[in-house]
């Protein structure tokens, strides 16, 4: 693995963990400079009871669990499902991001991810770093295809983490998504299609060599 410079895209808080978490942490462990942006720490989607600040709180919780440094991390706070809304402000905050970090490689929800916020950053994304090389990332409730074209292996330690780093988002845990024999079992499939115990896979949108 090449790149050095890492940047995740993560519609909302756990967004990132789910769709390239074991790969963030293997990132991580190599050395590389990993970058995590948040667009919605959902202050206003959370269930009742709960404060608004509750994901902004788990989020920095995760990806502490993940290895990254504090400063590594980007959050903003989008209104959930009015990402359109506010697309070309989005577009502008991703330029100023690339400008600052110059990454080698990005991760973005998949061109297929059918939710109308990781549909506008998957597209922004690629707009902001078309120069750059974007591996889609599966979120497989929400995607209607995906097409396995890249796969990052892993170590069950990876996957450790990524479950680890899930169990942080105490407000969400009624997600049938986070539900670590899931998260396992997907590790698991996504190795077995390359002959390895655990892999991430991914869609290629662009790939820069």
């Amino acid at each position: 693995m090449t790149a050095k410079r890492i940047l995740v895209l993560a519609p909302h808080t756990d967004d990132g963990e789910l769709g390239c978490g074991g790969s963030i942490v293997r990132y991580v462990e190599e050395g590389c400079t990993v970058t995590y942006v948040a667009f919605s720490i959902c202050t206003k989607s959370l269930p009742e009871g709960w404060d608004p600040y509750t994901l902004e709180k788990e989020v920095k919780v995760a990806t502490k669990i993940m290895g990254l440094k504090e400063e590594n991390l980007i959050l903003y706070d989008y209104d959930v499902r009015k990402f359109k809304q506010f697309r070309q402000e989005i577009l502008e905050e991703l330029v100023k991001i690339k400008k600052q970090i110059e990454p080698d490689l990005v991760f973005v929800p998949s061109p297929t991810d059918i939710h109308q916020d990781h549909q506008v950053i998957s597209e922004e994304g690629l707009r902001a770093f078309k120069n750059t090389s974007i591996l889609g990332y599966e979120l497989p409730w929400n995607n209607v295809s995906f097409n396995t074209r890249c796969f990052i292996k892993l170590e069950e330690r990876h996957i450790e983490k990524k479950v680890e780093a899930l169990t942080a988002y105490k407000s969400q845990q009624h997600r049938t998504y986070l539900n670590a024999q899931f998260i396992r079992s997907l590790g698991i499939t996504r190795g077995v299609q390359i002959n390895t115990q655990f892999a991430e896979a991914f869609e290629v949108i662009r790939w820069i060599i």
